[in-house]
């Protein structure tokens, strides 16, 4: 008798999916446990006439008490990050059952009230595993999208609570690549830069931003007999238009820029439909002039990117720099 192949693969997802659901709900409930015992440390504190003293007596005493037994799921390290745990989400019902506890010790470390929301906002909508949200955490992806927009505005984006109407909503600057696993001291050819991103696609597609997906890889495009190749063609669901990349491994300069501008131009008169928005355009470069950028580009423009990249983590000095630099150039821009 011939049996289905197809049915060992149809067992084969059932038992792995009773599995991968056995195991979030175990740690469901262990995060449910963490939140019930920080609102139980809370609570007696308030008791205590000394707060500060009673609550340090009091965990050190819970955590004598249990970890002989438990382990070190009762340190006092671990007590202390329960109690923070309750005051930072004092409503058991507002827990999101697809964080683990692993998404929950990060948020934790994140101090600030609307950055923490659009952590939460962000690896709910995009389904972020705590391994990725810890590395957008890390490349404070916050900032880098603040740099060009508001607090607001970031947080709206982010909670869906508006579409995107500006591509810098979506796309950082800089991009931070260090997944490539591209040494910043090696010389490297662009080709070897865009073989690495198609080899690490998934990751790159979120550090691009929300709501892309691939489309073309050295994309030829014929203009009157001449051949041209684009780098990397995307289309972003939420601002309904192609992306397309230009990378360059040296310093931006204004032909680049021309030529970008040629391959948006293409794509708006010979791919996009007419339902579609104006195509985008990203020059990926490892430095850039911004004033080159605005002199050559139309005054008006909102169709062009140009993003450095970078193939390490900043540190958080270099994003405090970062961030300064562009608190200056608003001030001069208001002063002008």
């Amino acid at each position: 008798m011939e049996i289905k192949k197809d049915i060992f693969q149809q067992i084969l997802t059932i038992v792995n999916t009773a599995r991968t659901n056995a195991v979030r709900k175990v740690d469901n409930e262990r995060m449910l446990m963490y939140w019930q015992i920080g609102k139980l440390i809370f609570e007696e504190e308030q008791h205590g006439e000394e707060r500060a003293t009673y609550g340090t007596f009091l965990i050190k005493s819970i955590s004598d008490e249990f970890q002989p037994q438990f382990g070190s799921g009762f340190s006092v390290r671990q007590l202390e990050r329960y109690r923070q745990f309750y005051r930072m989400f004092p409503i058991a019902s507002t827990l999101r059952s697809q964080f683990s506890w692993t998404h929950y010790k990060l948020l934790l470390s994140v101090d600030n009230a609307d950055k923490r929301d659009f952590y939460i906002a962000e690896a709910e909508k995009n389904n972020w595993s705590a391994r990725q949200l810890e590395r957008q955490i890390n490349s404070q992806l916050f900032e880098r999208l603040l740099m060009s927009n508001d607090v607001q505005s970031v947080l709206a984006v982010a909670r869906q609570a508006k579409a995107p109407t500006n591509a810098k909503e979506i796309i950082k600057d800089p991009m931070i690549l260090e997944f490539l696993g591209l040494r910043r001291e090696t010389a490297y050819y662009e080709r070897d830069l865009e073989t690495a991103i198609i080899t690490h696609l998934q990751e790159f597609i979120l550090e691009l931003g929300n709501g892309f997906s691939f489309v073309a890889r050295q994309k030829r495009i014929h203009i009157d007999g001449d051949e041209f190749f684009v780098d990397l063609v995307f289309y972003n669901r939420l601002l309904q238009c192609f992306v397309v990349i230009e990378i360059k491994t040296t310093k931006l300069t204004h032909e680049n820029l021309g030529q970008l501008q040629m391959y948006v131009n293409y794509y708006d008169r010979y791919e996009k439909q007419d339902f579609e928005n104006p195509t985008i355009g990203i020059l990926l470069c490892t430095d850039k002039n911004d004033a080159v950028v605005k002199i050559s580009l139309p005054s008006d423009n909102s169709t062009i990117i140009a993003s450095k990249y970078q193939l390490y983590l900043p540190t958080e000095q270099q994003l405090i720099d970062e961030v300064k630099k562009e608190i200056e150039k608003l001030d001069n821009q208001n002063n002008a």
